[in-house]
């Protein structure tokens, strides 16, 4: 399978976005952005992302050059409109505002509508703890389209996949705890997809409700669904998704999920960045969290188990691996980059 350096992944994205018609600030952003999730162990929020990408650009479901637009602000809020513009590039022009208002004045909350999507909602909450020293959450909804995931008991999607990222500075690295609702993302099923492969148990269900390792009953007419997190106890993960909808759909100006979609497929977009200095002090909140850090992983094991994992422990594992050995490939979704730099005129890069 094809083995990919991280610096030669981002300037073929680079590269690639460039040539089907991304600004040069666009593709600089993006680019690395997906290659970067890549790297964390993110192969759905990846590269595979961008002839999805350029399709939408040339449908004129995503528009390039766009501003951020202000709908309405106060000191500590920003509500904006993203026009349509690339989801990465608009959120973090979001973020990087809502950082100034934060460290001003201790918290800031922001929602961005009409967003294409906007990636890996960890890379957000990493930028927010490594960069800034700050508490964030975010979570993003499909607005009103991409129906993927069905109530439990249903067997007709009613919601996205509705992720939720929350990010918490740390000495040893930041806490960054980045999923989707449902079983599983959806771009995790049509990886799966693409390369022809079976999803695992616990995954879908079909049209009538039976369990399938069919990935391409997701995308059948009538649609198979993802099953919400949680098992037996789904209605936890169905309910946050449904509080996700709203906190991102209803708050923001944009839309909730729908029967009849009426805008593209998109994100509207939740975010909240907290200064802990402006709380109980920026010293006192680094000693708890190193504190419960070392308490959690002090926890004594079953046989079997080497160590505690705690959230953001597989990304940063995954990067270690990967920055060394390369980023792996299947050969059907490399096939289909491939497929793109040929189309585009771009020379396909060389493996690690």
């Amino acid at each position: 399978m094809p083995n990919i350096s991280f610096e030669t992944l981002s300037k073929f994205a680079i590269s690639l976005l460039s040539a089907g018609g991304a600004t040069e600030e666009e593709a600089a952003i993006v680019g690395p952005s997906l290659a970067t999730a890549n790297l964390r162990g993110y192969s759905s929020h990846g590269v595979m992302r961008i002839p999805f990408y350029l399709d939408m650009l040339k449908q004129g479901d995503i528009k390039s050059n766009v501003p951020l637009d202000v709908i309405s602000e106060t000191e500590s809020s920003l509500a904006t409109d993203a026009n349509w513009g690339f989801g990465r590039l608009q959120a973090g022009r979001l973020l990087n505002q809502l950082v100034v208002k934060s460290k001003a004045h201790g918290v800031a909350v922001g929602t961005i509508r009409n967003c294409a999507h906007a990636g890996r909602l960890g890379e957000y909450c990493e930028i927010a703890a490594n960069d800034h020293g700050l508490v964030s959450m975010a979570m993003v909804n499909t607005h009103g389209a991409a129906r993927r995931v069905a109530p439990p008991g249903g067997i007709r999607p009613r919601l996205g996949t509705n992720p939720l990222a929350m990010g918490v500075p740390n000495d040893e690295g930041p806490v960054i705890l980045d999923f989707s609702t449902s079983a599983t993302a959806e771009g995790k099923v049509r990886v799966k997809n693409i390369a022809g492969e079976d999803v695992p148990d616990g995954w879908l269900i079909d049209k009538d409700g039976l369990p399938t390792n069919d990935p391409s009953t997701l995308y059948g007419d009538p649609p198979g669904t993802i099953l919400p997190m949680g098992g037996p106890q789904a209605y936890k993960g169905f309910g946050l998704a449904l509080m996700i909808d709203i906190f991102t759909g209803a708050l923001s100006g944009g839309l909730c999920a729908r029967e009849t979609p009426i805008t593209p497929k998109g994100n509207c977009v939740f975010l909240l960045l907290i200064d802990p200095t402006h709380l109980g002090g920026g010293d006192a909140f680094a000693q708890e969290v190193t504190n419960l850090v070392d308490f959690v992983r002090s926890c004594p094991t079953k046989e079997g188990v080497e160590e505690i994992i705690l959230p953001g422990d597989p990304e940063k594992n995954n990067t270690a691996a990967m920055l060394t050995t390369g980023i792996e490939f299947d050969q059907s979704n490399w096939n289909k980059l491939l497929e793109l730099s040929t189309e585009l005129g771009v020379g396909p890069p060389d493996e690690h």
